[in-house]
């Protein structure tokens, strides 16, 4: 079987199977009558899962997962808004529905809403959803069991997590045990399974299907996080080739740690920023420890999700006060806040002709300048501790970046009349990730201070392919010579200006085009913590001067960069 590996390694061991409460519960009507007794059966299990969930949260050992305590609490935060429980009891009321099958239905359509949405961290939301709802239906079945089947000292071997889904609860209840690799029918790179799997560098692979109910307790599994293949029992000679997979690349790993303190400097002396993406404040520890010049993207959105109201501004400075502090001088780049035209931030869901094409990213915050003012005021703020770069996510028009000038020169004028300090040392930057901006790029690069290349969205709207589509995910293709014309003319009027220009999508972490990125120019590199000290190991090796010529050759001639030529 194959998914999306996304935590690299390999990982070899039995199969743990985890119940799925959400596909095991009953579904029947129940008499008019016992409606009142239903939602109240319905609203105990709701404020027991919450209640346990911020018990784990207030509780984690000192060696749990950092990701994990913020994790649990917007799944609390999920189960008190009272929408969950009201929307449900409708159901009961209105369709007899017993309390299970309401809150199955009340849940698939709250995902689907975030399922909707362009956004690929907001999209992985829906998860959340799901997995408070099996949290409760838990509760209202009186089982808690994960793994009810598994005689756990059967086995030798390490354990293969295979479930629907695995929410950060059931993440801290495995803790502990043998396991060795995490596999999913859910989820994506952003999921709360991808998360955390990368916080405790343990091989996962996720979006597998229907995998969980081909699965038995105690098949032996291989698990390739490099490919996002799975092999099921397979043979002693696969078995002992990847066991040799899995020593080379303990060694490797170990031999990559030597480079964490080491310059990342091109042969040819070339200074390289190598700096990290992180989700949630927390992550900005590993992204110290693995060596990181800076913060390069720090979504946002994180503060604005799962809840009923806006975060204040003083919650938001808390937060991006934390990661900058984290930082000790390094620079931070905070991404504005990037919401979609399809759901609004209080749960009223809009109609858009193209979610993708609509009021989302700046479009949205300009439409709403009392939620953007907040945030900025908090950034501003926060700027106090270090160097902010506020960061302007799918911008496409000049009259853009004015309003944003415009708004954030407004914000310090609400500081100053309240006497609130804030920094001055800021940086004000946009995202390249609409083919407008990059091939009309100068008067950007003249007005703002710094860019940044979001590939995922600058190929999706070149190529006109949506990468989650799978009858069209086949032509998402980062090596289209459209593409990489479009990131050279960007990177080389950011060089001709004396501006820095960043790529922070996908490629920027991929080592296999890190030269390639190397000969278009780029000195700015932004991805996860896991994967900066592979890419520093491309960069140590590489003659950035030969580099660019091989690769200006072949985008002159709109040849495909052959990668094996250039290593």
């Amino acid at each position: 079987m194959h998914g999306q590996g996304v935590v690299k390694g390999y990982a070899i061991g039995k199969a743990a199977v985890m119940s799925a409460a959400a596909l095991e519960v009953a579904h029947y009507r129940i008499a008019p009558d016992d409606a009142g007794a239903e939602c109240d059966r319905l609203k105990n299990a709701i404020i027991i899962a919450r209640d346990e969930l911020q018990h784990m949260a207030a509780t984690l050992p000192d060696d749990a997962p950092r990701e994990l305590g913020p994790l649990l609490t917007v799944h609390s935060l999920l189960l008190d808004d009272p929408m969950l429980f009201q929307q449900t009891c409708e159901l009961i009321n209105e369709r007899l529905y017993n309390a299970e099958w309401a809150l199955t239905s009340q849940g698939q359509f709250l995902a689907e809403q975030f399922s909707l949405m362009e956004d690929e961290y907001l999209r992985e939301r829906a998860a959340d959803i799901r997995q408070v709802i099996e949290r409760v239906l838990r509760v209202l079945s009186g089982s808690t069991a994960l793994l009810s089947n598994l005689d756990v000292d059967a086995f030798n071997d390490p354990f293969i997590v295979v479930a629907r889904d695995i929410s950060p609860a059931d993440m801290l209840r495995l803790r502990g045990g043998r396991f060795g690799g995490f596999l999913t029918d859910l989820g994506g790179p952003t999921s709360h399974t991808a998360i955390v799997a990368r916080s405790m560098n343990v091989p996962a692979v996720v979006g597998l299907g229907h995998f969980r109910a081909l699965i038995r307790d105690g098949d032996t599994l291989i698990v390739d996080g490099f490919s996002g293949a799975v092999l099921v029992n397979p043979s002693e000679q696969v078995l002992a080739e990847y066991r040799q997979r899995q020593a080379d690349y303990a060694a490797e790993r170990a031999e990559l740690a030597l480079l964490r303190d080491a310059p990342a400097m091109t042969l040819d002396g070339i200074a390289i920023k190598l700096e990290a993406n992180i989700e949630l404040p927390e992550e900005a520890i590993a992204a110290v420890e693995a060596g990181a010049d800076g913060i390069g993207l720090f979504r946002s959105e994180f503060l604005f999700m799962g809840r009923a109201d806006l975060p204040t501004e003083e919650e938001q400075y808390q937060a991006y006060a934390s990661v900058v502090k984290t930082m000790g001088g390094r620079p931070v780049t905070i991404r504005t806040l990037d919401l979609g035209s399809d759901k609004t931030l209080d749960g009223d869901v809009t109609v858009a002709t193209n979610p993708a094409l609509g009021l989302r990213a700046i479009r949205y915050c300009l439409a709403n300048p009392e939620i953007f003012a907040t945030q900025l005021r908090a950034l501003l703020r926060a700027s106090l501790h270090g160097h902010v770069r506020i960061l302007i996510p799918m911008i496409s028009h000049m009259h853009e970046v004015h309003a944003t000038r415009q708004a954030i020169e407004s914000a310090c004028r609400d500081l100053d009349e309240r006497g609130v300090p804030y920094g001055r040392d800021y940086s004000l930057g946009a995202m390249v990730e609409i083919p407008a901006i990059a091939i009309a790029i100068e008067p950007f690069v003249e007005s703002l201070d710094f860019l940044s290349i979001g590939t995922n969205d600058l190929i999706q709207y070149t190529l006109a392919i949506d990468r989650g589509d799978t009858d069209v995910a086949d032509l998402y293709d980062p090596m289209h010579p459209a593409v990489l014309r479009l990131l050279a003319h960007t990177i080389n009027a950011g060089e001709r200006a004396g501006k820095p220009v960043a790529v922070c999508g996908e490629m920027a972490g991929d080592a296999r085009v890190t030269k390639m990125l190397l000969g278009l120019g780029l000195t700015e590199f932004s991805m996860h913590p896991q994967q900066l000290l592979d890419v520093k190991k491309e960069v140590r090796q590489a003659h950035t001067n030969a580099l660019r010529v091989k690769v200006a050759s072949a985008l002159n001639r709109a040849e495909r960069i052959d990668l094996a030529a250039l290593s």
